[in-house]
C-alpha cells in the first residue's frame, strides 16, 4: 500500500518530466546548435600579425617575415603538413576545382598535430639571395627560409602590367589520412606575391 509521501514523489517526478517535455522547444532556441560543418583554416598574416603589411617589394639580402596559421575545425584531432613552394607567373598553382596540388617541388615543410578547435601559428622569415637581371628577366639563385638556405633557380619575366618581376611564395595544406597512412592535399593554399627589386 502506497503512503502519501510516495504519491508526492510520483507527482513531483511526473510534473518535472511534463515541464521538461513542454519546455524542450524553448531550449532549442536558447542553446546554439553545434555546427556540423568541418573545415580547416590556412592563412597568412603580416609582420604585425594582422591582415595587412605583407612584404611585396623585396630587395636582395633583406629578411622579411610573415606569420602562418592553421586552424582545426574538423570535429576531431588532425595531423597537418604545410608544404612551402615558390613559383613564377607561368608556373602552376594548386587547382582548387580539381583538388590537386601544384606539381612544383617542396622547398620547406611544417608538420603539426592539432586538437579540434586549436589554432597554430609560426613565423616565416625569408630572404632572397643571388639575383641577376638580364633583359626582361630576373634570375633568383637562392631562397633562405627560416635560416635554411636552398637553391631555387627561378626565372621571373618582366610583368609590364604590374611593373615588376614577380615570384609567389605559397603554402599548401595537407591532411594525414590514417587509413591510407599518408598525407593528402587538403585543397587549401595561400600565397603572397613578391616583386623583386634590385
Amino acid at each position: 500500500m502506497l503512503k502519501i509521501e510516495d504519491f508526492q514523489a510520483i507527482f513531483l517526478i511526473a510534473s518535472l518530466v511534463g515541464t521538461l517535455a513542454i519546455a524542450s522547444p524553448a531550449f532549442a532556441y536558447l542553446l546554439p546548435p553545434r555546427s556540423s560543418e568541418r573545415f580547416s583554416e590556412l592563412y597568412i598574416l603580416g609582420p604585425s600579425r594582422r591582415d595587412e603589411g605583407y612584404p611585396s617589394n623585396v630587395r636582395v639580402n633583406e629578411t622579411y617575415g610573415v606569420f602562418l596559421r592553421i586552424g582545426n575545425h574538423m570535429g576531431s584531432s588532425a595531423y597537418y603538413a604545410v608544404y612551402v613552394k615558390l613559383r613564377n607567373q607561368s608556373e602552376p598553382l594548386a587547382n582548387a576545382t580539381a583538388g590537386t596540388p601544384s606539381p612544383l617541388p617542396v622547398l620547406y615543410e611544417y608538420r603539426v598535430f592539432l586538437v579540434d578547435g586549436e589554432v597554430w601559428e609560426t613565423p616565416v622569415n625569408f630572404t632572397l639571395r643571388g639575383f641577376s637581371f638580364k633583359g626582361d628577366s630576373c634570375f633568383l639563385e637562392n631562397l633562405v627560409l627560416n635560416g635554411v638556405d636552398m637553391h631555387v633557380g627561378k626565372m621571373a619575366s618582366w610583368h609590364s602590367g604590374g611593373e615588376g618581376y614577380y615570384l609567389q611564395l605559397f603554402f599548401e595544406l595537407w591532411l594525414y589520412d590514417f587509413k591510407a597512412e599518408s598525407f593528402s592535399f587538403h585543397n587549401r593554399f595561400v600565397g603572397i606575391w613578391l616583386n623583386i627589386t634590385s
